[in-house]
């Protein structure tokens, strides 16, 4: 009788569990979105420093939520490879002495392999109202995005915590 009671509890534990777990609605198991969900941890950045693809020296975190909000931040570490921490890279500022940050809402292109960032708040306010679209891969634990825009020539590789 004891043993059964505490089956009893177990189960029904991990169907509370499971319920908690469930995909919010709209969101297909296996989906791009699906697969974004979550905190990321920046691996590396490359770009294209004086036509030279160049690794920066950073630290960052990318978050996406289900229910369609995403926020970025990137910062220059200070070393004696990067002693300045700031740089322009590329034809649109991202960032203000050596940091990077945006929030705003998101959307998935499954077909154009492609996430589109519509900010809402930045740093750098030129960025406020802009859409930044970047073609996504996924790699095991890492997401790989680069730039859709022909003039920017970076990568980022992200990993989920």
């Amino acid at each position: 009788m004891r043993v059964t009671r505490v089956a009893v509890l177990v189960a029904f534990g991990l169907l509370i569990l499971a319920s908690n777990r469930s995909i919010p609605s709209g969101l297909a198991e296996g989906s791009v979105r699906q697969q974004l969900i979550g905190a990321w941890q920046l691996v590396s950045n490359e770009e294209m420093v004086n036509g030279k693809l160049t690794k920066q020296d950073q630290t960052g975190i990318l978050t996406y939520t289900s229910d369609g909000h995403m926020s970025v931040q990137i910062m220059d570490k200070l070393s004696d490879k990067n002693p300045s921490a700031s740089r322009d890279g590329g034809p649109v500022k991202y960032s203000a002495n050596g940091y990077e940050s945006y929030f705003g809402t998101y959307d998935v292109n499954e077909a154009a392999h492609s996430v589109t960032h519509h900010v809402q708040g930045a740093l750098v306010r030129s960025l406020i109202g802009t859409d930044l679209t970047r073609i996504y891969t996924f790699s095991g634990k890492q997401l790989v995005l680069i730039s859709s825009r022909p003039d920017e020539s970076w990568r980022i590789v992200w990993e989920h915590y």
